[in-house]
């Protein structure tokens, strides 16, 4: 089965390195320079510096070029996933989605949006608790793969299988996109509480009570609840909000030390999900009366409705209530 990657950010570098452990991939960029580097000299200097890659991925800078690929790994931000997928061939062959997020101007999936684009494709998708440069240096990783196609699910987690990096094959496509989209944005949240520099006990509890908002919303959007509370679920969530390595942890971080949002975000090549994630999540949580109070905190931060230290206050001083989903 070959492989083809549709983003060499360093996620998409990261899983291209995984997959041509076992064939060739291909590795579509936007970048001319990254695409000469990675020819040249096997590697991604702009997203994933000093990373070796292998002398089996190859990089196009022509997306059709991927049209040839037994199975596809989109991994370009939600937000550009309709109009990246619109103009390729790629009918009844898989589409392995790694994208994380909600698109924004019709709250869909990701994987609703590229049943959208690719009617004849078959969608699967790749989530759980990742940081590239981890995945692309071999240390051990364990990630869900879902697909409603059973046994294609099992063939793709079997192609890209490794000693070091072990896919969960699943059915249940909603519940592994609903936890990578809602942990984004619950990581803005954490981050706030390490600028703030209000303890690790808070932090502790923001997951705990987050792990909650996504537990009720996945459930209401009929994902399954073993789903939510696995890799692609609670393990995303852990992972993502505990370190500065993820881009949306970094971003809560620098807004609860009292930065502007829209300044931190321009300066970024690599893209935090989770705000655009934010209000997509909130509008869809409130049409179908899930309360998700982070997400609402979240959201007023980002919209400069309230500061880190009104917004933390806030949800400080909700009214007390039994601890339940």
């Amino acid at each position: 089965m070959r492989i083809g990657v549709i983003g060499a950010g360093a996620w998409g570098t990261a899983l291209a390195q995984v997959a041509a452990a076992d064939g060739e991939v291909l590795l579509w960029a936007l970048e001319p320079e990254v695409v000469e580097a990675i020819n040249g000299s096997h590697e991604n200097p702009v997203y994933l510096p000093g990373i070796p890659l292998s002398p089996q991925t190859r990089a196009t800078g022509t997306i059709a070029d991927l049209s040839a690929c037994d199975a596809l790994l989109v991994v370009t931000p939600a937000q550009h996933v309709r109009a990246t997928l619109s103009g390729l061939n790629v009918a009844g062959k898989p589409l392995v989605l790694c994208a994380k997020g909600i698109e924004a101007r019709t709250q869909l999936l990701v994987s609703e949006v590229a049943a959208q684009a690719q009617p004849e494709a078959i969608i699967a998708v790749l989530s759980g608790p990742t940081f590239a440069h981890e995945v692309a240096r071999g240390l051990p990783t364990a990630v869900t793969l879902a697909c409603a196609d059973e046994a294609m699910g099992q063939a793709l987690a079997a192609r890209l299988a490794r000693p070091h990096f072990r896919p969960y094959a699943s059915t249940d496509v909603i519940g592994a996109e609903i936890g990578g989209a809602v942990k984004n944005v619950l990581a803005i949240a954490c981050g706030v509480v390490e600028g703030r520099g209000l303890g690790l006990n808070a932090r502790a509890a923001l997951i705990a009570r987050g792990f909650a908002e996504m537990t009720r919303f996945g459930l209401a959007k009929g994902a399954r609840a073993e789903t939510l509370a696995g890799l692609s679920g609670l393990g995303d969530l852990v992972l993502t909000c505990s370190s500065t390595q993820s881009r949306n942890f970094s971003l809560g971080k620098g807004l609860g030390e009292g930065r502007d949002a829209a300044a931190m975000m321009a300066d970024r090549r690599t893209v935090a999900e989770g705000a655009f994630t934010a209000p997509v999540l909130q509008q869809a949580a409130r049409a179908i009366r899930v309360d998700m109070p982070v997400v609402d905190a979240v959201c007023a931060l980002l919209a400069g409705e309230q500061d880190a230290e009104a917004v933390v206050g806030a949800l400080l001083s909700r009214p007390l209530k039994t601890e339940n989903v």
